[in-house]
């Protein structure tokens, strides 16, 4: 049910990027009318963010322009401008963004700029590697984040020892349990649209791959295809949904031909992926959600990344590896473990939370905007 006590268009959610469309999904139902979705169109193409946008059930966002494509800096300039304009014409009560995206970013400053109660989704994650520009992004939201939704005690203890008082924080669990829950589709979907792709349940591989560090390195990409395709055999394929940007990189790189082996498909809608995601004998991917999803769906992951801001996945569920030799390894252990190994991950709780984040934060959601509210009432 829609939460009934905050005014319409009252809390600005700010995003950019199809991950977050999805964990916000619950958050803004419950908000319901209050909620005012804002778009900085990071990721934008009908495709992708406009398919997702109508599969979620989403309103209708106000779209900034001349944001996606552009390089970082200009992402954050582009949208905090257009940002700052909007809540000035519009004040919110408060601010939502989620995760570490340059959207988020804007999102943060825009509303530190102009007081306004600001709420950080999915606090005190770290990877504790400054290479990425992610890591630096979710540091500065943290900074400037007056309510930090924690989704684990690590992630709390995290921000407790850079020094964040802990009032601020309050552990809530992630929301992207309910988004996994309530976005798969039922085993009768499932199992059609396995027929329908050809493949037979625990009997397959689950790829993806879109990260820069492993895309703008013709050597990294290399090596992470090469290791994918090894990994198909007759009875096992290899299911490649392949992004777009990574699509353009294997063709600039002359990697195409290591396609061959793999089953290669247009990218797939969320509920499409998770459906997919809960019957394959393996994933492998660079992904930051699936690190996540993998656990509330009970399959095993290996994680192509140099680091991770979710260490509560490895070891039961993920394991993390440097492209190359170390994925099919990874792969293969996982892979031997068979019926046995799915069914002990299957009896695992999520370490990610009991599916109720998404009520939690619209509490705390009221709780800030109750002030402003009784201010501006004055």
């Amino acid at each position: 049910m829609p939460h009934s006590s905050l005014p319409v268009r009252s809390v600005a959610v700010v995003l950019g990027t199809r991950p977050e469309l999805v964990k916000l999904t619950d958050l803004v139902r419950l908000l319901g009318p209050a909620a005012h979705l804002v778009h900085t169109g990071q990721h934008y193409d009908e495709e992708l963010s406009g398919r997702f946008l109508t599969e979620l059930g989403l309103p209708e966002p106000t779209f900034l322009t001349g944001v996606g494509g552009q390089p970082r800096a200009v992402q954050i300039s582009a949208a905090l401008a257009q940002l700052d304009a909007l809540f000035t014409a519009e004040p919110p009560l408060a601010v939502v963004v989620q995760g570490d995206t340059n959207a988020a970013l804007a999102g943060a400053l825009a509303a530190n700029a102009r007081g306004i109660p600001l709420l950080h989704v999915e606090a005190g994650l770290r990877s504790h590697d400054r290479n990425m520009p992610e890591e630096h992004n979710r540091v500065l939201i943290d900074r400037v984040a007056d309510v930090l939704c924690a989704a684990t005690e690590d992630n709390r203890a995290n921000l407790l020892a850079e020094g964040i008082e802990d009032a601020r924080i309050a552990v809530t669990g992630n929301t992207v349990v309910e988004a996994v829950r309530g976005q798969l589709p039922d085993a009768d979907a499932r199992a059609a649209l396995l027929a329908r792709h050809g493949l037979t349940a625990d009997g397959y591989v689950l790829a993806t791959v879109h990260r820069p560090e492993n895309t703008d390195s013709p050597e990294a990409l290399r090596a992470v295809l090469t290791e994918l395709a090894a990994l198909a055999t007759a009875g096992r394929p290899v299911l490649l949904p392949l992004h777009p940007r990574t699509r353009a990189r294997v063709e600039a790189a002359g990697l195409a031909a290591l396609l061959g082996p793999l089953t290669v498909t247009a990218p797939l809608g969320y509920g499409e992926f998770l459906a997919l995601a809960r019957h394959a004998a393996l994933l492998v991917s660079d992904s930051g959600g699936i690190q996540e999803e993998c656990t509330v769906l009970g399959r095993p992951l290996v994680v192509v990344r140099r680091s991770t801001e979710r260490p509560e996945a490895m070891g039961d569920f993920a394991d993390l590896v440097e492209p190359g030799a170390a994925i099919g390894a990874a792969a293969r252990r996982r892979l031997a473990e068979g019926p046995r190994g799915l069914a002990r991950l299957a009896a695992l709780p999520s370490p990610f939370g009991d599916g109720l984040a998404s009520e939690r934060i619209v509490n705390l959601l009221v709780a800030i905007a109750a002030p402003q509210r009784l201010a501006a009432a004055a």
